[in-house]
């Protein structure tokens, strides 16, 4: 047998269906070159997707980024609210745009949880995203509406709630949501029993609380903040180890006899996974500048917020972090999806 003429013939036939695996990995890759150096093109606007309706804290920080990124890339660049299912409608919908640079996904702490919190997600945050940046890290704060309650201070409030299970409820953004989480935190660390009232994102559930339609909240000082500084909130007690400096007059639960309670939401930016390389680190760059601009510093102190110092991948192994985090929680408060 002439092994040689056979092992000729076999690289014969192989050989074209090796060039051409070359030659289309080649034409890819030029091809995502040739895109990233056009990116962005003139006149095709960038989505934000924003998984949360208007008015809540993602838009409190997704929009100002927006503005700010706008200008430094001389593109049209538009937030896309798509609301409902603490997050995960509008993840969903991300998760299956094109990933040529022009979609993005704005986020939150809450699609750390969701894994934990539904059974059949659409979407995987690991598998379908790319994370970019760590835009801002900020504490929860215990809001009441006033006329709710005779006092206002935590441990009046926690004494009033205990004396009266069932009576009193609390608004969030959603099943799922760190609003969700920290009400069920605070019940599980008071022995109270309040009532969850889910909502489909910060505004609605803020504006209810306002109206008196719901007692009490336990949303991030991004969201509340505009109604703790107009007086339509009572910020009862701030969930950080500090007081924090943008509100110096609110006490820590800490200080109020509270001293396991402790939550912050986080707020993040993500491109769709197959995004090419260069557009990545393009917008990688165009994110940290606008971080960093004079404009969003001033802007993120007022909301009470400070911005974590982390690398993409940093990002990426604090997300797999948060997700094991907020597992512990889910299932030692037994929330569900109602």
């Amino acid at each position: 047998m002439n092994l040689t003429g056979i092992s000729n013939r076999f690289v014969n036939r192989a050989m074209p269906a090796v060039l051409l695996t070359i030659a289309l990995s080649a034409f890819t890759g030029l091809c995502n070159v040739a895109l990233a150096q056009n990116w962005p093109t003139s006149g095709k606007p960038i989505a934000f997707i924003n998984p949360f309706p208007p008015g809540g804290a993602v838009d409190a920080f997704g929009r100002p980024l927006a503005r700010q990124l706008s200008l430094q890339l001389n593109a049209s660049i538009l937030v896309d609210n798509r609301g409902g299912a603490g997050g995960t409608v509008g993840a969903a919908i991300a998760a299956k745009m094109p990933p040529d640079g022009y979609t993005w996904l704005l986020g939150a702490v809450h699609h750390s949880i969701a894994p934990s919190m539904y059974a059949n997600l659409p979407y995987d945050l690991t598998r379908d995203f790319e994370p970019v940046a760590l835009l801002a890290s900020v504490p929860h704060v215990i809001v009441v509406n006033p006329k709710r309650f005779p006092k206002n201070d935590l441990k009046s409030i926690i004494e009033i709630v205990r004396s009266n299970p069932g009576k009193y409820n609390y608004a969030s953004t959603g099943n799922g949501t760190s609003q969700h989480l920290a009400g069920e935190m605070f019940k599980i660390q008071t022995g109270a029993f309040i009532t969850h009232i889910p909502y489909r994102g910060t505004g609605p559930a803020l504006l209810d609380v306002v109206a008196g339609q719901v007692d009490m909240m336990f949303d991030t000082l991004a969201g509340a903040g505009p109604f703790i500084r107009s007086g339509q909130l009572i910020a009862v007690a701030v969930a950080s180890p500090k007081r924090v400096e943008a509100f110096p007059n609110i006490p820590t639960a800490i200080e109020e006899g509270l001293p396991n309670y402790v939550a912050s939401a986080w707020y993040a930016f993500w491109a769709i996974k197959g995004t090419p390389k260069d557009v990545v680190d393009r917008m990688t760059v165009e994110v940290n500048k606008a971080l960093a601009s004079k404009e969003l510093q001033e802007r993120w102190a007022t909301l009470g917020s400070v911005v974590p110092k982390m690398s993409r991948a940093e990002f990426a192994v604090y997300i797999d972090q948060e997700i094991a985090r907020w597992r512990e929680v889910v299932k030692a408060s037994n929330a569900k999806v109602d």
